[in-house]
């Protein structure tokens, strides 16, 4: 039986990259090329190209999974540059914004993890909190630095008739690495999870035509010690 390709897009290294000679590199964390490993799927690794490119690549593939990493550039979503953005990528948000929809043209499935949640809410027609202090209900730690990832740091409630209502306890414990969140969630979406302040903790696609799973947190740093964090690349790999 063929394992099913699951493309993961690239993150590029751009700065202080003296043991390449300050040349950029592609990367993703080893944590989704492990998950999808142990979960019986092919990871293949999308380097970032070109907008144009995006049909091309997602024919090649039979999943696609967005991973996490800087912040999405705000004029994508009408809004001017808070003081507290962190570091954007333009090229980046362009070439997945061009694959999320490729994706749901050729009706391949879609996971996103933390910024790749974030960018497909952005995509879709939603848009974000630049910081979560313009969040005025901001009362749970969503950056769990300085504790290691491996450990979860908040709860969050999963409705029970979802996605992650099979996968999870209606009650679970996370990690969270983010300072953005999603704020007006895009019309084709719908929240399946929240942590105690009612921040959007993960999404699934209204349409059952359309399958698309996205997570704030990040099972690829927890999923060897956590088993329900695996569950979630199994689901994925196997299932969707």
């Amino acid at each position: 039986m063929k394992k099913p390709i699951i493309g993961i897009v690239a993150n590029q290294h751009y700065l202080d990259n003296t043991a390449f000679f300050d040349q950029p590199f592609s990367y993703t964390p080893q944590g989704f090329i492990d998950g999808i490993h142990q979960a019986g799927g092919v990871p293949l690794v999308l380097p970032l190209g070109l907008a144009d490119l995006a049909a091309d690549y997602i024919e090649k593939i039979d999943k696609l999974l967005l991973a996490g990493g800087q912040d999405i550039t705000p004029s994508l979503y009408g809004e001017e540059p808070h003081p507290k953005l962190g570091a954007t990528s333009l090229e980046r948000d362009l070439f997945e914004m061009a694959l999320i929809q490729e994706a749901i043209e050729q009706k391949k499935p879609i996971f996103t993890v933390c910024r790749g949640t974030q960018i497909l809410n952005v995509t879709l027609g939603g848009n974000l909190y630049q910081d979560l202090s313009l969040y005025n209900d901001w009362s749970v730690k969503h950056d769990m630095f300085p504790t290691p990832p491996a450990f979860a740091l908040h709860s969050i409630k999963v409705a029970n008739n979802s996605i992650l209502g099979n996968l999870l306890a209606e009650e679970t414990q996370v990690n969270s690495f983010h300072h953005q969140a999603l704020k007006e969630l895009a019309e084709p979406l719908k929240a399946i999870a929240w942590s105690k302040d009612g921040i959007i903790e993960a999404v699934e696609s209204k349409d059952p035509g359309v399958p698309i799973l996205g997570v704030q947190w990040h099972p690829e740093l927890v999923h060897k010690a956590d088993p329900k964090e695996q569950e979630l690349f199994n689901f994925f790999v196997q299932k969707f």
